[in-house]
């Protein structure tokens, strides 16, 4: 037997409804909000750094130390003796570092002073004649007095005779006589003038060589000297203070003046170059602070300050120049040498070597 169904069966059945939670607000978290506070007060602490002070330093790579390397050249020519050093040894100023074989020297040092012996002598020797000249000058003058005497008598001699024979009162042949005598005696002072003149006249000729044997003299000494400092060169010290390096020389080789030896590297005095571009010296002048970053000690900045800027740019400075008017131009930054001091107080911190990279930081706004 069926069952009716009633109305509240017939309606369908209604599927269950699913009460769904509402979302819960989502929890910040506090080490987000932390972070981001860090990260603004760096980026204004950072702000107000670079403002107050990085925006006035300039930097550059391109720098390296430098020094007075100082290679060592013979200035006279022989065989070396003795070499008294050895590569990358400390050596003081004016230590001696090679010596030439100063034989020859010393036999041209002899000869040399031969030759001042002999020239001195020659010297005396005219020194001598001119003493005995002026002797014989002495001497003429004397005899051209009395001949000169002589004569005057002579001459009153023989107008005497004139007149006495003129008056009858003397013979003609005694006026004639005392007349060849007064010619006689005429030509006896003349005679002894004209010694008298050659006297003084070779006295002249006694001055002229004593000059010239003079001039001997001191030629000869000046070969004294010369010889001398040739030999003092057979000894080759070191100028500087330093390091020996790139030893080429070896005993027994003969070396000519200029030929190169060896170099001293200096071991204080240093400096650094460092090439900023050109838009980085904008500002720059002598004086300013600089620090210095070695790659031998990156952990030790130096100190330092800037003692001068290049005069032109290392491009006028390299063997080609270049020369932008013809062609095609494309632009190039470049770049100006800067020289860098490093503060005294400085030196012992890093054992820096001509050549070095470095990397140099200017502050711009601390002069």
């Amino acid at each position: 037997m069926n069952k009716v169904l009633s109305a509240a069966e017939l309606q369908p059945a209604q599927p269950p409804v699913v009460q769904i939670a509402a979302p819960a607000k989502k929890r910040r978290k506090p080490w987000l909000t932390l972070a981001a506070v860090i990260a603004i007060g760096a980026a204004g602490w950072y702000g107000v750094e670079w403002w107050q002070a990085g925006r006035f330093l300039v930097s550059t790579d391109d720098a390296y130390v430098g020094g007075n390397v100082t290679p060592l050249a013979p200035r006279v020519a022989g065989h070396i003796d003795q070499i008294l050093v050895e590569d990358n040894q400390h050596v003081a100023a004016g230590q001696l570092i090679i010596r030439i074989d100063d034989r020859p020297f010393k036999a041209a040092l002899e000869h040399a002073q031969a030759s001042v012996q002999q020239q001195q002598s020659a010297l005396d020797n005219l020194r001598a004649q001119i003493s005995l000249q002026n002797s014989v000058i002495e001497q003429a003058v004397a005899d051209l007095e009395a001949k000169s005497a002589a004569a005057t008598f002579t001459a009153q001699d023989a107008k005497r005779y004139e007149v006495l024979a003129t008056t009858r009162a003397g013979t003609q042949q005694d006026a004639q006589r005392s007349l060849a005598a007064d010619g006689q005696a005429k030509a006896t002072v003349a005679a002894s003038r004209a010694g008298l003149a050659a006297a003084k006249q070779q006295l002249d000729v006694l001055n002229t060589q004593i000059a010239e044997a003079t001039a001997a003299v001191a030629a000869a000494k000046a070969d004294v000297d010369t010889a001398e400092l040739d030999l003092g060169f057979t000894e080759i010290r070191s100028p500087i203070e330093g390091v020996v390096g790139n030893r080429l020389a070896q005993v027994g080789t003969y070396v000519s003046p200029g030929s190169y030896l060896l170099t001293i590297v200096p071991a204080s005095g240093l400096w650094v170059d460092a090439n900023f571009k050109e838009d980085q010296l904008r500002n720059m002048t002598d004086g300013q602070a600089a620090t210095v970053y070695t790659d031998i000690a990156p952990d030790a900045p130096l100190k330092g300050h800037v003692t001068s800027l290049g005069p032109a740019t290392g491009a006028i400075f390299s063997v080609i120049p270049p020369q932008n008017a013809t062609g095609n131009f494309t632009k190039i930054v470049q770049r100006v040498p800067v020289r860098i001091a490093i503060d005294q107080d400085q030196t012992q911190k890093v054992a820096l070597r001509p050549g070095l990279s470095t990397v140099v930081t200017v502050d711009t706004a601390s002069h």
